[in-house]
Parts: C-alpha cells; structure tokens; sequence
C-alpha cells in the first residue's frame, strides 16, 4: 500500500501566511509577535523549575544587546540583554535604546547606514523552534525600529537560534535571549 507525504509548510509560505494575516488585521492597532508553541516546562527538564527573571529596573536594561560599535556612534550608554523565556515581546526597558537608534540611524551620525538585528534563543528547546523564536525576536525588534522611522530597507533580521547559547542556568539563559544590534558591514 502506497502513502502519499503530507506536505509541510515552508518557512516562506509561513512568513507569507503570517504577512497576510497581519495585513488582514489593519488599522493601527500595535501587533504582539507570540512566539511559537513551546514544549511543556517538564519536557525541558529540572532546569525550568527555577523562577523566571525579570529585567533589572534600571534605564539601561534592555532585550537589545547593541554592538560597542552602534553604542559608541549613537552615544547610546551600554545595556543588558534579557528577553522572558519563550518570549518575542519588547519590554518598556527596550523603548529608550532602540529609539536612540531610530534617530541616530534616520537623522543622526548615522544616517543612511544599515543595521543587522540578529536573534538568540536559550538552547532549552528543539534547534528548529530556537531559530524561530529567535527570528521572532528579530522582527519585533525590526518592527519597533520601522514604526519610530527607521525604513525596514534599513534592517536585516535574522536569527541564530540557540547556536551560541552559552547559558548554564536561569541568569546565563537570560542573557542567551536577546537580539543582537549590528552595524553592518
């Protein structure tokens, strides 16, 4: 007996479903970009159990770890990276040093150049939803940047999932989750 392969999405028909959809909500409503499925905290072993951690309460925390490079041209002070677990969605912390990016990139000493925004996940997770959280977080990141003036011909967003993970534990993993602002080259 012969079976015929259920076809899978592409990426692409995905990003194009994902598009339409949005396309089909309209107006200007502020869209939340939720992260794909995540497997149940008990799948993820032991590690998990331990509390979230939430962004220090300070001016310079931030989802955003933005190159010494960027930071330096656009006299942004240095921040952290933190993104919650199984989360795309920027915090207040994250406002500050991506609109300070938006203007210097649009009417400041950097006008005119590109920017790379490079995704990271924890490596708790299957590689291939790492690399879709992580190019989630990307995009929030890109879509901040375009609605406060930054044209999205300006960004590339890409992600690297959980590739260069380095977390041990719950304060190593929250450094994991961030989107990494790069000039480009």
């Amino acid at each position: 007996m012969k079976t015929t392969p259920i076809p899978r999405f592409s990426r692409a028909a995905a990003a194009l479903a994902l598009g339409l959809l949005l396309a089909a909500c309209g107006g200007d409503k502020q869209v939340q970009i939720k992260a794909p499925a995540s497997p149940p905290p008990e799948a993820l072993g032991s590690a998990n159990a331990q509390p979230a951690v939430s962004p220090p309460n300070t001016p310079t925390a931030s989802n955003v770890a933005i190159s010494e490079d960027v930071l330096r041209a656009c006299n942004i002070p240095d921040s952290d990276a933190y993104f919650a677990f199984d989360s795309s969605q920027l915090t207040t912390f994250d406002h500050g040093p991506l609109d300070a990016i938006s203007a210097c990139f649009t009417r400041g000493p950097m006008a005119g150049r590109k920017l790379d925004l490079v995704g990271h996940a924890d490596p708790r997770g299957s590689a291939e939803y790492n690399v879709t959280l992580g190019q989630s977080r990307a995009d929030a990141v890109a879509s901040y940047l375009d609605v406060h003036g930054m044209s999205s011909d300006k960004t590339k967003a890409t992600s690297r999932g959980s590739m260069d993970a380095t977390g041990q534990n719950e304060t190593g993993w929250a450094h994991d989750r961030r989107v990494d602002v790069l000039l480009a080259k």
